[in-house]
């Protein structure tokens, strides 16, 4: 087992045992209504009393259990030709990284919960951003596979095509990242920020078909 998925492992359990002993050892500072959903612009749009609040923080582990359950067992049941083990380092590491962004918001999730807690918005939005930058910061070393990365028709059907389109991402979804978190420290309005985290994940979608066609005009696929 590498050591990206242990930290991965060790995050959950902190995290589980963090629930628990925030439900049980300082339900007196749990909001008398904690908030449990959030619309776009992160103000509550559904409340529990605190007293059923337990389901709800114990919901980031049980998802980050999943997440690693699923690192594991993808790369089992990926087809030979679309094995992981070629980038399996990169692998492990992205998928600590999702355990880790679950962890965070886990935490911003609590704090949130907690009278007098700071508002989740900004906590969420800027963990987000910095998951987009360290994801994009080794994006380029994810080859063809089934499970990670820009599957699109025409990425899955060249390996040309996706080794440009997972360098220009890596690129893009890095310096957005970045951008993103600095712009979500000078309070820029959720809905831009949302606005341009949709046209970071299309762009290389888009630009995956064109390079394809190119490549499909001049004979090259």
């Amino acid at each position: 087992m590498s050591r990206w998925l242990i930290v991965a492992m060790v995050v959950t359990l902190v995290a589980a045992v963090g629930a628990l002993g925030v439900y049980y050892g300082a339900y007196e500072h749990l909001r008398s209504d904690v908030a449990v959903h959030w619309d776009w612009s992160f103000q509550p749009d559904a409340t529990v009393p605190r007293a059923d609040a337990l389901p709800y923080l114990l919901l980031f582990p049980a998802v980050m259990a999943g997440v690693i359950l699923l690192a594991v067992l993808l790369p089992w049941i990926s087809p030979k030709q679309f094995s992981v083990e070629p980038f399996r380092r990169a692998w492990d590491y992205i998928m600590a990284l999702v355990v880790i962004l679950f962890g965070y918001l886990f935490l911003a999730q609590v704090l949130s919960s907690l009278e007098g807690g700071p508002e989740i918005g900004r906590l969420f939005l800027g963990g987000i951003f910095l998951f987009f930058a360290l994801i994009g910061n080794v994006l380029g070393k994810v080859q063809r596979n089934f499970w990670m990365g820009v599957r699109t028709p025409w990425t899955l059907a060249s390996e040309t095509v996706w080794n440009r389109t997972h360098r220009l991402t890596a690129w893009l979804w890095f310096a957005f990242g970045l951008i993103g978190f600095v712009a979500v420290m000078f309070g820029i309005p959720p809905l831009w920020l949302f606005i341009g985290l949709i046209v970071a994940v299309l762009i290389p979608v888009l630009y995956s078909l064109v390079l394809y066609k190119q490549l499909e005009r001049a004979g090259k696929v």
